[in-house]
């Protein structure tokens, strides 16, 4: 069953993947998309097959992982009986709350995120994703592997999370499945998993562009994904794109010199979109 859960695991990852490029990419990649789809679907036994159709109906987000004897979409408490069958993935366990699939996130627990990016601390608008530490003007970078190894390090680096090689790593897998560039000069890396945490994410701009796999990019954002969030992730995606691709606030993020200046800027263009 281990490794039907983890079919699964890739499975939602496309979905959103998709539901991302739905909203923010040419559309030039969804038949690609919807084929790996319904070849995934295929490999499903008829056991879980029947239970993610029934889950799917109700939310995209069908699996969720369990840390620390919680579950990461809802946070109740796996029963105790059920902690280890989780761990063992030898039988398909569901949360007694919201009815998600679960599996442990052992091997994921590098993802976690820093202390920063768990505080209560009451923030509005992009400053709950973000802060003026994560801006980074004038990124060194020329490629997108070097691009996103700045911002995961700069995250690090201010305990928003607690592992930038995972973070690297993970994100140049989700590149390997379909670029994060979305045109308009703009791309959005990111990784989903980071549980623990809110989402947060870093900024980078560059003057001279950076090569993302043929496409030359000066705005990036390097973001750590809670699952459960993933759908809210791609309406934050959107309201982005919306207020960075204006011409206006495009020209000033970019030629911005510092991170205060760049933070600014950033809170500006989004005080009416992200609340």
């Amino acid at each position: 069953m281990k490794s039907q859960i983890n079919l699964l695991r890739q499975l939602q990852d496309l979905i959103l993947t998709r539901e991302e490029h739905l909203q923010t990419g040419d559309g030039s990649r969804l038949d690609m998309l919807g084929r790996s789809i319904s070849s995934m679907e295929e490999q499903l036994c008829p056991q879980l097959k029947a239970l993610y159709e029934k889950l799917s109906k109700r939310n995209k987000i069908v699996i969720a992982s369990m840390s620390n004897g919680c579950c990461c979409a809802c946070g109740m408490h796996v029963p105790t009986a059920q902690v280890q069958q989780v761990r063992m993935a030898k039988h398909l366990v569901t949360c007694t709350g919201c009815g998600k699939i679960l599996f442990a996130d052992d091997e994921c627990a590098h993802l976690n995120p820093g202390e920063k990016n768990d505080s209560e601390e009451l923030k509005k608008g992009i400053s709950r994703f973000s802060a003026p530490e994560l801006m980074l003007p004038h990124m060194k970078a020329a490629d997108m592997p070097g691009a996103i190894e700045e911002l995961a390090k700069l995250m690090d680096a201010n305990g928003f999370i607690t592992n930038a090689d995972a973070l690297i790593a993970a994100a140049m897998d989700r590149e390997a499945i379909l670029s994060t560039a979305i045109g308009n000069k703009i791309a959005f890396p990111h990784v989903r998993g980071v549980e623990g945490g809110g989402l947060a994410f870093a900024m980078g701009t560059s003057e001279s562009g950076i090569d993302w796999n043929g496409e030359t990019v000066n705005i990036v954002f390097l973001s750590a994904i809670p699952v459960a969030v993933s759908p809210y992730y791609l309406k934050l995606m959107s309201w982005l794109t919306q207020a960075v691709t204006k011409k206006d606030n495009l020209d000033i993020l970019v030629g911005s010199d510092n991170p205060e200046m760049l933070w600014k800027t950033l809170v500006k263009a989004t005080r009416y979109s992200i609340k």
